[in-house]
């Protein structure tokens, strides 16, 4: 088995080679979650709105239809596609709004409206079992995490040491 030199260590070639490429986990949530400010009163409200779902903010009517998240161990990147509704004077509806916005970039696509602004905070409930709040991994009752019989979960620690370098083993500077 041969060891290679990584940084300050070294790690096994078949570790390495064990390794499964990283992969970012999208969490589908049930509730989106954003601030709206009202221009004229200088009030931010937090909405809570489920999925599919509509709430009245002003003369606006917010509808969600999507919210990603990502497990706290990721990169954060939260995204909502919604729709937005003004009700006019007369009762019609005007659509002013469609489209993705997303937490970490408020100022890329939120709603700016002349009385009021929505831009999305954050998702909550996951629909995926197994998953809590925030987006935690949770395991399921009665596990005690130890996967399979003969094999070790994937977040178990090592605790073999790497192996030696070889004898022959020299630094050399790059020419």
């Amino acid at each position: 088995m041969r060891s290679i030199c990584l940084g300050l260590g070294f790690v096994s070639s078949s570790l390495i080679s064990q390794a499964a490429p990283a992969a970012a986990q999208r969490i589908e949530n049930g509730v989106a979650v954003f601030a709206a400010l009202d221009k004229v009163t200088a009030k931010i409200s937090r909405l809570e709105v489920k999925l599919n779902e509509t709430a009245t903010f002003g003369a606006l009517k917010v509808t969600p239809r999507v919210c990603y998240s990502r497990p706290p161990t990721e990169q954060p990147k939260t995204s909502t596609f919604i729709e937005v509704d003004e009700i006019q004077l007369d009762g019609k509806q005007n659509r002013v709004f469609s489209g993705w916005m997303f937490a970490e970039s408020p100022a890329l696509n939120p709603l700016e409206h002349a009385v009021f602004d929505i831009w999305l905070t954050d998702c909550a409930a996951p629909l995926r079992p197994g998953v809590a709040e925030k987006g935690t991994p949770t395991r399921p009752k009665g596990s005690t995490g130890a996967g399979q019989a003969g094999t070790s979960p994937s977040w178990a620690p090592i605790t073999s040491q790497p192996e030696a370098p070889p004898e022959d083993f020299r630094r050399r500077r790059p020419r």
